[in-house]
């Protein structure tokens, strides 16, 4: 069991697989809510991209911020370990989805956003990251705070749970539209562990 402090456990961490897998699992579920999105919005005779606007509240990212943030800190998380720099393009999602809140763009290059972080996710070595759960790593926030943390707490107390939070967010965001989502649209890779008869009513 890990202590609170985030020291690492006695065998080596699985660092990459803690990580890469979950990012995966998320990245593929969210143009799937997309599909399901555009395809309510056309049953009902409305624009599916006004989708992109929708918020909770007028102080929290619309559902297209809430995207563009997945995708720069889904990617974020891989430069940070890999102990390189996040690249401009990357850096410049988490930008617009600040800046440009009003400019929702398109269902179109929110998928191709998506697409394009999932990508790079998938392409991680199986155990390309796992040097780095013990290494120093300085989060730095854009608004100064900077937190000393390790690669492992890093990905178990901010990288995780800040992907995690946009993605119940964007959740929220097309549930509040009516569309039509369930748990099983939240956590579809499970079916890969079903017990084979077990499906209620298969």
């Amino acid at each position: 069991m890990l202590a609170a402090s985030g020291a690492l456990p006695d065998s080596v961490a699985m660092l990459t697989q803690l990580l890469v897998p979950s990012l995966v699992n998320q990245l593929t579920a969210l143009p799937q809510w997309l599909d399901k999105g555009e395809a309510h919005a056309l049953a009902h005779g409305n624009d599916p991209a006004d989708l992109l606007a929708v918020r909770l509240a007028v102080d929290m990212f619309p559902l297209h911020s809430q995207l563009r943030v997945i995708a720069f800190q889904a990617q974020e998380a891989i430069w940070r370990l890999r102990g390189e720099e996040t690249p401009a393009d990357t850096v410049a999602l988490r930008t617009r989805a600040s800046a440009g809140q009003n400019d929702p763009g398109s269902l179109a290059e929110i998928r191709a956003i998506l697409g394009q972080a999932l990508a790079f996710v998938r392409a991680v070595g199986p155990d390309e990251l796992d040097a780095a759960a013990d290494r120093p790593l300085s989060h730095a926030l854009p608004m100064g705070m900077v937190f000393d943390m390790t690669g492992f707490t890093y990905v178990r107390d901010w990288s995780l749970p800040q992907v995690g939070f946009h993605v119940d967010m964007a959740y929220a965001l097309l549930r509040s539209a009516g569309v039509a989502l369930g748990k099983a649209d939240y956590v579809p890779h499970m079916f890969g562990y079903l017990r084979p008869g077990t499906m209620p009513g298969g």
